[in-house]
């Protein structure tokens, strides 16, 4: 790998580009592109990339929208090519209906969403509503950390949803500007590397001049019911093919990306607090500060929310007395008033799994893109501390 001082937004354009060309050999790759704050560098990227020569066997369609931004790359891959494209707030709400048709078509369409607050009134900060939205129609979602989790996981997503297990998209979500717009230094896969990391996408229900197919046709109810169940049954194969990806990573590059959720501080902990994307860092960091000052607090991570990694965290948090859950999302009028969308799947993933006498608290920090600083994470902290039972969503930044 070579390093680089880049961006989220650059190292994303660099290493769809890389892995687009990867297939070379095969049938190439393809992306349509549209702009939108704050993702556009992205596919700028891209397109320079491609002009410049980088790509052997690929186009880009800059196209007049995000909905026909997802049609071409759909189109791209239904003709058994690798494709790739990338979106934020509003943008995907107009993507939608192509959003979904991508999971439902079972096609290994990789796309990175910079999560952006949604509009009106505009906001150009980051929550993640937005992605949240396709959270049950069928793609995979890894929500990162940093700007290294990104590049990691373009090349595993990749090769997770091209795998004939798996055959759904991923979807690969960073936070806006805290990422999308900060340099840090980043390993970056370079073209051997990326050619040796992925297999040729070989799309098993590919278009074929040989045996012409009509596809987005009308279906009964009975071959939409055993669809959708191939579809759960490919969700619960993740995870393994997850695995294979990381020992081959491994094997590469001399080191693993983090499992699907991981603890940190986390075996004594009397508290734990549960957070995704770059409130982790910020977590992570106060954490270490209370560690010092005695307080037996840990940390887990959510990286992959789709499929929702249950038995590890379970495994993880088997220890604790309390979780506090951070959310930077809502869903307005949830039971209880209990409106973090992570602490939902939490609290039913305890409770379906007989675990009861935890105490759960949901936490709304950073919404419509408000700071989340160690003084809130402090705050968090002592509320759960001194907490006896569990109320509804407790919003803090105001």
């Amino acid at each position: 790998m070579i390093k680089e001082l880049c961006t989220a937004n650059y190292a994303g354009g660099y290493t769809f580009t890389v892995c687009g060309n990867a297939n070379r050999k095969g049938r190439g790759c393809g992306s349509g592109i549209y702009p939108i704050t704050p993702q556009t560098e992205v596919v700028e990227t891209v397109v320079q990339l491609l002009e410049q020569g980088k790509v052997e066997k690929g186009r880009v369609f800059a196209v007049e929208s995000e909905h026909s931004a997802m049609a071409a790359c759909i189109g791209v891959s239904l003709e058994g090519a690798r494709s790739f494209t990338a979106t934020s707030s509003n943008g995907a709400l107009y993507m939608a209906e192509n959003i979904v048709n991508a999971s439902l078509f079972r096609l290994p369409i990789v796309m990175q969403i910079v999560n952006r607050t949604l509009g009106p009134e505009w906001n150009i900060w980051a929550e993640q509503g937005e992605s949240l939205l396709f959270r049950d129609w069928g793609w995979i979602q890894i929500y990162c950390e940093d700007n290294q989790e990104l590049v990691d996981h373009i090349l595993m997503g990749f090769y997770i949803s091209e795998n004939h297990k798996v055959m759904l998209p991923t979807m690969l979500c960073v936070d806006a500007f805290i990422l999308s717009h900060t340099m840090m230094p980043v390993l970056l896969p370079t073209q051997e590397e990326a050619d040796e990391y992925l297999p040729l996408l070989d799309l098993p229900h590919r278009l074929r001049n040989d045996d012409p197919v009509t596809i987005g046709g009308l279906s009964y109810p009975r071959v939409t019911f055993a669809h959708r169940h191939d579809m759960k049954v490919a969700m619960e194969s993740v995870f393994d093919v997850y695995s294979e990806a990381q020992d081959k990573f491994e094997k590469m590059f001399n080191r693993r990306p983090e499992d699907p959720v991981t603890g940190y501080m986390h075996e004594d902990a009397d508290i734990l607090l549960v957070t995704s994307s770059t409130i982790t860092s910020t977590a992570r960091n106060t954490i270490n500060e209370m560690r010092e000052k005695g307080v037996k607090i840990g940390l887990i991570k959510i990286k992959m929310y789709r499929p929702f990694p249950t038995d590890l965290f379970i495994k993880l948090t088997e220890n604790a007395e309390k979780i506090g859950v951070i959310d930077r999302n809502t869903s307005l009028g949830a039971p209880g008033n209990v409106e973090g969308i992570f602490c939902q799947d939490i609290l039913y993933a305890l409770y379906k799994n007989g675990i009861k006498d935890k105490l759960v608290q949901s936490y709304l920090l950073g919404i419509g893109g408000l700071d989340v600083t160690p003084e809130l994470i402090r705050e968090v902290a002592d509320d759960l501390t001194k907490r006896k039972k569990s109320e509804s969503s407790i919003w803090k930044g105001m």
